[in-house]
C-alpha cells in the first residue's frame, strides 16, 4: 500500500471519529450556552446523553429562564424531566408568574406540574379569570312551580390550592346546590323571578370555593325561566293513585260479595237436597206406620186433607205473587 493511500485512509478515519464525537457531544449547544452567558460544562452535556436526557431541552430552558432573571439550576430541570414533568411548561409558568408579580417558586411549580395540573394555564387564569357556565338547573319553589336557571361563575385560579384542590366539576355542583336551596326556600316562584340576585347572594354567602383550586369572584344568573307546575302534577298523580286504590278495594269487596253469594247458593242447594231427601223418606215412613198400626186410616185422610188445603192456598196465592212481580206489563 502506498503512503498516499495510507494517508487518505487515516484522514477519513479521523473525519469519521470527529463526526461521531460531535454527534455525541453537543458542541454547538455548548457554544450557544456560552454565548448566552450560561455556564454548562461539556461533560455535563455528555452526562445528559448518558442519562437519556435531551440536552437541547434543558439548555434552552436554562437559557430562557436566565434571560428572564429566574434562578434555576440544571439539576432542578434535569430532575424534573426524569420525574416525568414538562420542563418547558414549568419554565414558561415561572416566567409568566414573574411578569404578573405572582410569587411562585420552582419547587411549587414542579409539584403542581407533577400533580397533573396545567400550571401555565393556572397562572394565566390568575391574571385573566375564567367564566364557567353551568347547565340548566331545575328547582321547585314552595308553591310547586318549577324554576329553571343557568348561571355564569367567574373564577380565578388559586395557585396555593392547585395541589389537592377540587376542580371545575365541584364548582358547578356546588353552584347547582345553591340554586336548588335558594329556589326551594322561596315561598313562590315569582319572588325568584323578580329578584334573581337572591340566588347569587345565597351562593356567594355559602363560600362554595372552599377546598377547591379556584376563587369565586362573582356569580351571575344568565337565565331564569318558569318550568312545569310540579305541585299540580304531583296532586294529579296522587289523586289518580287514590282512585286506583279505591277501585281495587271496591273490586275486592265485590269479589267477596260474589263469593259469599255463591256460598249461600251452595248452602241453599244443599238444604234443598236434604229437604228433598227427607221428603222422599216421608212416604216410606207413612207406609211403615200404617203397617205397624201407628197411623190410622182417618189420620191419613186428615193429613191428605191438610196437604190438599195447603196446596189450594198456595195455588190461590201464586197468581197474585206473579202479578205483583210482573208490574204494569203483567
Amino acid at each position: 500500500m502506498s503512503p498516499f493511500i495510507s494517508f487518505v485512509i487515516m484522514v477519513v478515519m479521523i473525519l469519521i471519529a470527529v463526526v461521531i464525537l460531535f454527534s455525541f457531544i453537543p458542541v454547538g449547544l455548548w457554544i450557544s450556552a456560552m454565548a448566552a452567558g450560561v455556564r454548562v460544562g461539556i461533560f455535563t452535556l455528555v452526562g445528559m446523553r448518558l442519562r437519556r436526557v435531551p440536552p437541547s431541552l434543558i439548555v434552552n430552558s436554562l437559557i430562557k429562564s436566565s434571560k428572564a432573571g429566574i434562578k434555576v439550576t440544571i439539576n432542578q430541570l434535569e430532575a424534573h424531566y426524569l420525574a416525568g414533568g414538562n420542563v418547558d411548561r414549568v419554565v414558561n409558568s415561572l416566567i409568566a408568574a414573574e411578569r404578573a408579580n405572582i410569587p411562585l417558586p420552582f419547587e411549587r411549580t414542579a409539584a403542581i406540574d407533577l400533580a397533573g395540573r396545567n400550571v401555565l394555564e393556572a397562572v394565566q387564569m390568575s391574571v385573566n379569570p375564567r367564566v364557567i357556565e353551568t347547565p340548566v338547573i331545575a328547582a321547585m319553589a314552595k308553591d310547586g312551580i318549577e324554576v329553571r336557571a343557568r348561571a355564569r361563575v367567574t373564577v380565578r385560579a388559586n395557585i396555593d390550592r392547585l395541589v389537592g384542590g377540587a376542580g371545575e366539576e365541584t364548582i358547578i355542583a356546588r353552584v347547582g346546590e345553591g340554586i336548588v336551596t335558594t329556589v326551594g326556600s322561596s315561598g313562590t316562584h315569582k319572588g325568584v323571578l323578580e329578584n334573581p340576585d337572591l340566588i347569587s347572594r345565597t351562593v356567594l354567602d355559602k363560600g362554595l370555593d372552599a377546598g377547591t383550586a379556584f376563587e369565586i369572584l362573582s356569580i351571575d344568573i344568565a337565565d331564569v325561566d318558569v318550568g312545569r307546575n310540579i305541585g299540580a302534577q304531583l296532586q294529579t298523580d296522587q289523586a289518580e293513585a287514590d282512585k286506583r286504590i279505591a277501585q281495587a278495594k271496591a273490586e275486592e269487596r265485590r269479589a267477596l260479595a260474589v263469593a259469599r253469594e255463591q256460598e249461600m247458593k251452595a248452602a241453599v242447594q244443599e238444604m234443598r237436597a236434604k229437604v228433598v231427601e227427607a221428603e222422599a223418606e216421608v212416604p216410606k215412613a207413612m207406609a211403615a206406620a200404617l203397617r205397624e198400626g201407628k197411623l190410622g186410616v182417618m189420620d191419613y185422610y186428615n193429613m191428605q186433607n191438610v196437604i190438599a188445603d195447603t196446596g189450594m192456598r198456595e195455588s190461590i196465592a201464586k197468581p197474585n205473587q206473579d202479578k205483583g212481580q210482573s208490574g204494569p206489563l203483567g
